[in-house]
This record gives structure tokens, C-alpha cells and sequence, in this order.
């Protein structure tokens, strides 16, 4: 909730029936990325800005998923705005690895520290954009039949946010409640006394095992494809801790914008083989009591040479296996399909350790698969599951599908997913061939997924309200990235990728293979978020080379 309570006669009235309201920018969403961006364009620039919300509340992603044990995974004095120090000095995390409630809370503080509502529309959820060639302005429509014209459109949609959804046949038959932690109910759901199904073993599903059977009769998780886990290790801050940091904030935001990830730590520089047995499984040792993403930054060929990572794969193997009481849990626990950390690698707390618990069974759905769902329960090849409560934890249509559930057509009437249809294709993630005035934040083409979000949104935000700027100074209406040069940087993202270990996890949902019928293509860029944003910063330096500007 707010820190205070909103003045709701301060919001951006909706346009009155056949009028289009017109603005200097439209923002979809109001996560990190549509906070900041109301910030910058609004504050500093001095636009006519809305920014358009499907949800009841600010705070994206920290809005929907409030499934239990739900916490982000990067510390949580690393994962915050960090474009005003006072901001970063007037907030105090609880913890290391700081729960939902706490980050919504941490956003509503930056909305109304800010007096960012103002500008906001909730409950709006749009529909539709069309790009006007004759009046360089895009034409959005919401749900409700709202509509608007906006010389830029900004879409902060966020990478996460399309719930994936799986077609399991008879769902609509099912007897009890069902839910998807991505679309988590605000009331909450209530397991006491319930026999629960959860089907998906990803990161998120990792958080709300134990959670889920703390407090249900019984627990059946249903894993398709097991997943490395590091423990997180999470801890309350102290304040000798928060002072240590804030003394330390200058250096360590110049890391986190200069690195490879955007976290406040960098790879170790010795190999995986440049060391004896007993001092890799002493540093393997020290990583995995430290707990955290930090793991696989215990040696720098980690992800790039397979022997190097098959030694830290039969590590953490053998810590699984010391955990899990039940040798057949354990097995199929640890009978990985693909290198570690080259799907999104979790971290948990005490995920392995709920299979010891009387309440909880691990059924394998490779060896017993899922046939359908009937009014019982989950029918698998070995017979019906009765359960009263399904949490679908089966992750998004990630990074394209926010963007491709909105029809967004641009010049020339072509929508957006016909020319992506053989998969995402931008210049930089930032710019899209034939839609022009269309920025996305965090798109497919960046780091985003693979860095500490917060520092890859405002580099992105930055960028845009650098160009908008620009564009203004200039008495520019239009920018458009190039056909060829989003092939050229499509080109280069993919051999970035092919020279890692990422696309070999045939079932990462880095590359879409998580959704039926996705192109496979792998989607963020691994270059480094130090080394991409000095080739933005290029880019920008030089007229913004790679896009066509018009008068």
C-alpha cells in the first residue's frame, strides 16, 4: 500500500466519449521502468506525459506476482533506483533478499516521493496503437474505448509480465480454485487444510514450495525439468551493514552501471582448471555458504567452457543429494537437461529441504506426464492427483509477449507480430524497423533479463530521454532504427550467445521455448551491461547512428 494514502482527484481524468487526448508521450506501465520514465520526461524535460496501468496499483511486476515467498533475487540494497542518492539514503531494506510487500512498498514510497500519480491511469489497459504517418503520432486505444494520440509512445511493459498459461486439456472442468503466480489474486489464497498441486519448478515455483507446504495438508509438485538452486542465504540487515553501504554508494553504483550484470559483485578472474581440486571445491564451498547469484561468478569460464561448468553442475548435484533424504526424490531432482545457471538459476530458501517433509511428493512428469486435468484433480499416466487448489508457476511468454498481446500496428498498418514473426528484431532492444517514435524499455536485443533489472531500466530510460531531448533540440518529428542496422545487431546478439553455454538449454525460456510456437530465438544480450551501454552511448554520440531521423 502507499506509504500515504493517494488523493485520487490528482489523477489524469480519462478523455471525455469521442474525445483523443494529446500528449507529448505515452507510457505503458508503471513499474521501475514507467516510474522513472514519468521522472525524466515529465519532471525534467517538462512533457505532457501519461503513463497507463492495467492494474489497480503501481509496481509492475511487484504489483501482480504476490504468490507466497515471492522475493527478488538480487540484494535488495543493489535492487532500487539509484538516480538520486538521497532516494538510496532515505530507504531502509529489512533484508537481504527483500519480500514482495516490501518492494511494492519501496515503489509506492518513489510514486509518491516523486508525485509521480499524477500522471498515472490505473485500471487502464491498452488495447491498441497505430502509428498516424500524416501526423507522426501514435493513436492508442484502451480496453474501456479511451483514447489518446502521443508523439512518443514508451512501452515499459516490463520482460515478465505475460502469463504463460499451459494448455492442459480439461482445466475448465476442474473442480476446485486455480491460480498462476503471475497473476497472484490481492486477497491472497488460502492452503490451510488443502491438498495443492503445484505444476513448475522455475525459480518461482522454487520460492513457493516451501511456503505452500508450510501451510497445506499436502503438496504435489509437479516438475517437468528440474533446476539448479543455490541457497540464498537470505538475512535481516543490520544498521553496521547499511552504513557500510552507504559510505561505500559511490564506487559501488559506479560498478553496478560499469559491469557485466548491473550486481554490486564482478566474476573472479582464474579459471576453473587454473586451481587444484581442493581449492575448487573450497571456493565452490565458500559460494555456496555465501549463497546467492554471486555463485556463478566463482570462476570466469563458468558459462562459456562446459567442462568448467559440469564441475560446478556436480557440486551443486552432490549438495541436492546431501539434502534430499529420498534417494528416487533426489535423483530426479538433480537429473538435469542442460549447463547451470544457463536457464534462469534460482535461489532458494530451503527448497530441497521440503521433499523431507511428510506432506510433500515430487512427481516426475517427463517419466509420468501430465494427461489432463479432470474435476478430481491432475490425471497423469499413473492415475488422478486429488487436489482442491492448482498454482500454475509456469513462468511467462517472456520479453516478446507483453509487448505482442498489445496490437500494435506501425507504418504502413503492419503490426508488430507479423514482423516479428520469425522472432524479435530491434536495434539495440530500444528501437523497432517501421515503427517509428516506439521506444521499449528492456527489450528483446538487451541485457535485461541477465543483469540486475533496476540499473538496465534506468540506462534504458536514460537513453530514451536523452533521444527525446535530442530529437526536440534538433526540430525532429520522427526516429526510426534501420532494417539494416537491427540486423546487424540481431546478428551480432546471436554470436554473442552462440559463443556462451546459454543456448544450449534447449528448454530456457531465454530462447521462447517455454511457450508452443515461439520462434527460437535467444533474446537478451550477453555482451555486458558495461559494454552495451557504451555502445548505446556511441550510438547517441554519433546523431544516433543505425536510426533515420525526419524533419
Amino acid at each position: 500500500m502507499p506509504d500515504t494514502e493517494p488523493d485520487l482527484a490528482t489523477f489524469p481524468p480519462a478523455p471525455a466519449d469521442g474525445e483523443v487526448r494529446s500528449l507529448d508521450a505515452l507510457i505503458i506501465g508503471a513499474g521501475f521502468a514507467g516510474l522513472y520514465a514519468i521522472h525524466l520526461l515529465r519532471d525534467r524535460q517538462g512533457l505532457d506525459v501519461v503513463a497507463l496501468e492495467a492494474a489497480s496499483g503501481v509496481g509492475g511486476t511487484w504489483y501482480w506476482n504476490r504468490y507466497p515467498g515471492a522475493r527478488c533475487d538480487s540484494e535488495s540494497w543493489s535492487y532500487c533506483f539509484q538516480f538520486d542518492d538521497d532516494l538510496v539514503r532515505a530507504w531502509q531494506w529489512s533484508e537481504r533478499y527483500p519480500r514482495q510487500p516490501e518492494i511494492l512498498r519501496y515503489l509506492n514510497h518513489v510514486a509518491d516521493r516523486f508525485d509521480l500519480r499524477r500522471s498515472i491511469r490505473l485500471d487502464t489497459r491498452v488495447t491498441a496503437a497505430r502509428f498516424d504517418e500524416a501526423a507522426s503520432r501514435w493513436l492508442v486505444t484502451t480496453e474501456a474505448g479511451e483514447r489518446y494520440a502521443a508523439r512518443f509512445l514508451i512501452t515499459a511493459v516490463g520482460c515478465l509480465s505475460a502469463a504463460n498459461i499451459p494448455d492442459i486439456p480439461g482445466l475448465e472442468h476442474f473442480g476446485g480454485t486455480w491460480v498462476h503466480t503471475g497473476n497472484w489474486p490481492e486477497a491472497g489464497v488460502d492452503f490451510t487444510g488443502k491438498r495443492v498441486g503445484l505444476i513448475g519448478t522455475g525459480s518461482t515455483g522454487i520460492q513457493a514450495a516451501p511456503v505452500i507446504a508450510a501451510e497445506a495438508a499436502h503438496l504435489t509438485v509437479f516438475q517437468r525439468t528440474p533446476n539448479y538452486s543455490v541457497p540464498a542465504q537470505n538475512h535481516p540487515l543490520d544498521e553496521t551493514f547499511r552504513n557500510r553501504i552507504k559510505e561505500a554508494w559511490p564506487s559501488l553504483k559506479a560498478r553496478m552501471r560499469s559491469n557485466t550484470n548491473g550486481h554490486p559483485y564482478v566474476p573472479a578472474d582464474r579459471g576453473t582448471f587454473e586451481v587444484s581440486d581442493e581449492q575448487r571445491r573450497a571456493i565452490y564451498e565458500q559460494a555456496w555458504n555465501a549463497g546467492g547469484l554471486s555463485f556463478r561468478a566463482s570462476f570466469r569460464d563458468m558459462m562459456v567452457d562446459r567442462a568448467a561448468n559440469d564441475e560446478a553442475s556436480a557440486f551443486i548435484r552432490e549438495k541436492i543429494r546431501g539434502i534430499v533424504k529420498d534417494p528416487a526424490t533426489a535423483a530426479a531432482l538433480t537429473a538435469f537437461d542442460h549447463p547451470f545457471a544457463t536457464k534462469r538459476p534460482p535461489i532458494d530458501t530451503e527448497y530441497f529441504e521440503t521433499f523431507n517433509r511428510d506432506n510433500v511428493r515430487l512427481v516426475d512428469i517427463r517419466a509420468t506426464p501430465i494427461t489432463r486435468i479432470v474435476a478430481e484433480g491432475v490425471e497423469t499416466r499413473a492415475g488422478v492427483v486429488p487436489l482442491d487448489i492448482i498454482v500454475f508457476a509456469t513462468g511467462f511468454d517472456a520479453m516478446t509477449g507483453p509487448l505482442l498481446r498489445i496490437d500494435i500496428a506501425g507504418r504502413g498498418g503492419t503490426r508488430l507480430k507479423d514482423a516479428w514473426a520469425e522472432g524479435p528484431r530491434t536495434h539495440l532492444g530500444l528501437g523497432v524497423p517501421g515503427f517509428p517514435n516506439l521506444f521499449t524499455i528492456t527489450g528483446p536485443g538487451s541485457p535485461s533479463v541477465l543483469t540486475n533489472m533496476p540499473v538496465a531500466i534506468e540506462q534504458h530510460v536514460d537513453w530514451i530521454a536523452g533521444c527525446i531531448a535530442w530529437l526536440r533540440a534538433e526540430g525532429l518529428a520522427r526516429i526510426e532504427a534501420t532494417p539494416d542496422a537491427a540486423d546487424t545487431w540481431g546478428a551480432h546478439v546471436a554470436e554473442v550467445a552462440n559463443a556462451t553455454l546459454y543456448p544450449t538449454a534447449a528448454s530456457s525460456w531465454y530462447l521462447g521455448a517455454n511457450v508452443p510456437g515461439k520462434p527460437r530465438v535467444f533474446m537478451p544480450y550477453l555482451g555486458g551491461l558495461g559494454r552495451y551501454r557504451a555502445v548505446c552511448d556511441t550510438v547517441a554520440a554519433e546523431g544516433y547512428r543505425g536510426f533515420t531521423v525526419a524533419p
